[in-house]
């Protein structure tokens, strides 16, 4: 019997958890968000709170109702989305429930839960082993920013059963998202990452040589791509790309995973991308500006 996937936990309240939970809100699904502080648990629910009131891009042109909402329809978005502090919290009860049910994604788990990982360079079958349930943990890696990029990349561990693979294939479907499948090895759907040192032609100027804007502009015009791979970088964070890389270069012992020279300085100078307002670009200004 397939499970139907109501509720999740979702552990991280940072950029792409926010960005999960969003998008599983907009599908009608309810959402507990936990993190390491109920600080952070507090900005990250507000913040969803407003981006949730932001419709799909195929409903916008739908005219409102000419009849208020009924008490039977499901809540808006942004009130699927509860704070989680402990895993043994629960979501507030609906009118006509007598009970609720533990979510189905959590550390504290349902018999038949599945556990989904958002990881990109680690191990499907090395984090499934120590799960406790191997059978029911997959890799469910979705691209950033989470909202807006519709692929999703699904990894099979070694002991991944046929159930699980297909309840998170549908679950991904209910999302609006394209699904690609991949195999268990640490890489980006078998696309270099952004901090490489010595991927492809486009980033070996990471090596120390004056970058400008450049091979930005390169791949935007070039290669049709929406946003340069130091844009991605910066949008993404450059510590969590040296982490990243670091993880890729110790698994697969291959030096064109060996993180980029300027890329370690970068992030020993605390310049960690947007967040922090200066890392391949300077965003201080407002417009980006390259540092190189």
């Amino acid at each position: 019997m397939s499970l139907e996937i109501r509720k999740i936990g979702v552990i991280g309240a940072g950029q792409m958890g926010k960005g999960i939970a969003h998008v599983c809100a907009l599908a009608g699904v309810d959402v507990a968000l936990n993190d390491v502080t109920a600080e952070r648990i507090s900005a990250g629910i507000t913040i969803l709170q407003r981006n949730c009131k932001i419709r799909r891009p195929a409903e916008r042109s739908t005219p409102p109702p000419a009849t208020p909402r009924s008490r039977d329809c499901p809540p808006p978005p942004r009130c699927r989305i509860f704070a989680t502090p402990t895993w043994s919290s629960k979501p507030p009860p609906k009118r006509g429930d007598q009970a609720q049910d533990p979510v189905d994604i959590a550390l504290v788990l349902k018999p038949d839960a599945i556990i989904g990982t958002n990881t990109s360079s680690i191990s499907i079958t090395r984090l499934a082993a120590i799960s406790g349930r191997p059978e029911r943990f997959i890799g469910i890696h979705f691209m950033n920013p989470v909202p807006k990029m519709q692929l999703v990349e699904l990894i099979r561990g070694i002991a991944t059963d046929d159930r699980t693979f297909e309840e998170a294939r549908v679950f991904i479907t209910k999302l609006g998202k394209t699904i690609t499948v991949s195999e268990d090895f640490s890489g980006l759907y078998r696309q270099p990452h952004p901090a490489a040192d010595d991927q492809r032609g486009d980033l070996h100027a990471l090596r120390g040589r004056r970058i400008g804007g450049a091979i930005d502009t390169a791949m935007k015009l070039g290669a049709n791509h929406p946003m340069g791979p130091l844009q991605l970088a910066d949008f993404i964070g450059l510590d969590v790309c040296l982490s990243v890389m670091q993880v890729l270069h110790e698994g697969l012992a291959d030096s064109k995973y060996r993180p980029c020279p300027l890329l370690v300085k970068y992030v020993e100078a605390g310049w960690l991308g947007r967040k922090t307002q200066r890392g391949f670009y300077d965003y201080r200004s407002g417009a980006p500006v390259p540092t190189r």
